[in-house]
């Protein structure tokens, strides 16, 4: 027999504020899991079970406890797995001997306009693609796609010719 609707009501007054003490010391939202998340998914859990466990306020502390560590665990795994694919993809311009200007400049100006403008920069010069592409991409008329173009060359013309006094 599942959990009735009162029972669950009263174990959620008397154990949400204890639990969520619980849960935070696995649980930080530096981590990217906040506690109260992970005690509301226990409590969800315990509304879809079938039967009613024999003591669910151990139940719930067991769950939480489970529930924290694995979300922190995924967190580690994924953070991981961000930091070797990060340093693992290419460099967004190979150097060359007749550059006249270095990687690091050109990265620091791109990174340095507006994120509209830069997608739609990088799409169009380093992806290729036509502006009706882009407008299909990301939503935007043809017009507004190469407005969007000329004002983030200008930026980066800007910041370019002067670098020193236009940092955001």
């Amino acid at each position: 027999m599942s959990i009735e609707p009162e029972q669950l009501s009263s174990l959620v007054a008397r154990y949400a504020g204890p639990l969520t003490l619980y849960a935070r010391q696995w649980c930080d939202g530096a981590a990217g899991h906040s506690p109260d998340d992970v005690v509301q998914e226990a409590f969800m859990q315990l509304a879809r079970q079938s039967t009613v466990p024999n003591d669910p306020p151990a139940w719930l502390y067991r769950t939480v406890r489970n529930g924290a560590l694995s979300a922190r665990r995924s967190w580690w795994r994924r953070r991981k797995r961000e930091h070797f694919t990060a340093a693992a993809r290419p460099d967004w311009f190979q150097p060359t001997d007749d550059a006249r200007l270095d990687a690091v400049t050109a990265v620091e100006a791109l990174k340095s306009i507006g994120a509209e403008c830069r997608e739609v920069v990088t799409a169009h010069l380093w992806g290729e693609l036509t502006f009706q592409q882009i407008a299909e991409l990301t939503g935007l008329t043809v017009s507004t796609a190469h407005r969007r173009y000329r004002e983030g060359l200008e930026q980066l013309r800007t910041r370019l010719e002067h670098p020193c006094t236009n940092k955001n």
